[in-house]
């Protein structure tokens, strides 16, 4: 594996000694925080997390602008759909334009004009995926494939066509851009470093993201040494955090990793609940890694299990209409996921009986709207011909409109959601809707 670390392309600051700020090094640090104003059932609930550019009430979809940007979409637009956060990637952004740039902008929300709060990830996924160029498959001791070995019986598969483009070792990874093939370094410090100066509100600490195609062993290994980069993340958060009080706090939340297994996740869940250093902790946490869609209920619940109660938690990648009944059910708050852009841009739009592709004969002549129930601005505005249209016309405005309704349709799904935990109402709500998507309750 790469151990030596490349001369960066941008400037990165020194890593962190061994110096640890006290909790009070930032005065904006006591604004921040989480509330929960309402219950339902075991684990389900609402609540807020009060950031410097606003609250954010949860549950809540956080739409995913990878580059700054929902992929043909004006942030004016996401803040009209009800939009309350937006995530940003790290990866990419380091890579373009470049933390320091967006720093001297003024931060991730001056630089796109987002007046909301923002998240960004620790790049770990990115790094970790485009690496090995697996997406979220399942396990092969579970699917009865071939185990992803390589001839030395190290858990160094490649996705069949794809080259390798990341090495870990304990310090961090090594990773080559998929832009022009350069050769980057991230480890905990680098990863905090970006992030500060991307000045998301909530960031994640930087983890080894696996597969489910990785074995036993390998989870085992990766979930220690992401441990150990939490410690180191805190640490370097910490410092930086003292040396940055000119800009806003902002909140890290460590990633619990596990891949499928129970030990794993619910051991994960303790040391990342419980790690201090010097008095430093998570101010959330993010749920992370490969799931089986069958086990996201189950995997949900172990980590809300052991997670502390009075902090919020995200699950990282989920829109589907089931799946957020589920994982709000478990417990979780918040949630991000480039889906509902991108089936938008190939015609897929979701309505209240289910997904559909515009390109198809039956909308050449539907002039009405795509779903007559959704408020969205496409909705009212236009018809399932016209969009039908843009589409077999290759018109740039298809992608907009499409992603308009969709991004709308998940946010005020989510909305419905939180307001029937208030009025608890959750449970018809989620047989109401799912019987109408899905054609049964689920």
């Amino acid at each position: 594996m790469t151990t030596d670390a490349p001369e960066p392309t941008q400037p990165l600051p020194t890593a962190a000694g061994p110096f640890v700020p006290a909790l009070s090094a930032h005065p904006g640090r006591a604004e921040t925080g989480f509330e929960v104003t309402a219950r339902h059932g075991d684990k389900a609930r609402a609540g807020v997390i009060t950031t410097p550019h606003g609250e954010i009430a949860t549950p809540a979809f956080i739409p995913v602008g990878t580059k700054a940007t929902v992929k043909a979409v004006l942030p004016e637009s996401m803040s009209d759909l009800g939009t309350q956060a937006l995530l940003a990637n790290a990866y990419h952004l380091y890579l373009q334009p470049g933390h320091d740039l967006i720093d001297e902008a003024g931060g991730l929300g001056a630089f796109m004009n987002w007046p909301g709060p923002t998240y960004t990830d620790s790049g770990g996924f990115q790094v970790m995926s485009l690496g090995a160029g697996f997406k979220k498959v399942l396990s092969s001791e579970f699917s009865g494939g071939e185990k992803a070995r390589t001839s030395s019986g190290e858990d160094d598969a490649v996705a069949e066509g794809k080259e390798r483009l990341a090495h870990v070792d304990d310090d961090g990874v090594t990773f080559r851009s998929f832009i022009n093939g350069d050769e980057h370094r991230f480890t905990p410090e680098i990863s905090m470093q970006i992030q500060h100066g991307l000045g998301a509100d909530i960031m994640f600490a930087f983890d080894e993201l696996t597969t489910l195609m990785n074995s036993r062993r390998y989870q085992e290994q990766a979930l220690e040494r992401t441990r150990l980069w939490a410690i180191r993340c805190l640490a370097e958060h910490a410092r930086l955090t003292a040396d940055r009080t000119h800009r806003p706090y902002q909140q890290l939340w460590g990633v619990i990793q596990g891949a499928q297994y129970e030990d794993l996740r619910r051991q994960a869940s303790r040391d990342l609940g419980a790690m201090e250093v010097e008095g430093w902790s998570f101010d959330g946490f993010g749920i992370g890694g490969a799931l089986e869609k069958e086990n996201l209920g189950t995997i949900v619940d172990w980590v809300t299990d052991e997670l502390p109660e009075a902090k919020p938690r995200h699950l990282l990648g989920i829109s589907e209409v089931d799946d957020l009944f589920v994982a709000i059910a478990s417990g979780a708050d918040t949630f991000d996921c480039v889906s509902p852009s991108r089936v938008a841009r190939n015609s897929a739009v979701y309505t209240r009986t289910g997904r559909v592709n515009l390109t198809g004969s039956r909308y050449r002549r539907q002039f009405a709207p795509i779903d007559e129930a959704c408020d969205c601005y496409t909705c009212t505005h236009y018809t399932a011909a016209y969009v039908h249209h843009l589409f077999r016309a290759k018109e740039m405005l298809s992608s907009t409109l499409c992603t308009i309704h969709n991004e709308r349709f998940v946010v005020r799904l989510v909305d419905r959601i939180r307001a029937a935990l208030h009025s608890g109402d959750f449970d018809a709500l989620r047989e109401e809707t799912t019987g109408a998507y899905y054609g049964a309750p689920r």
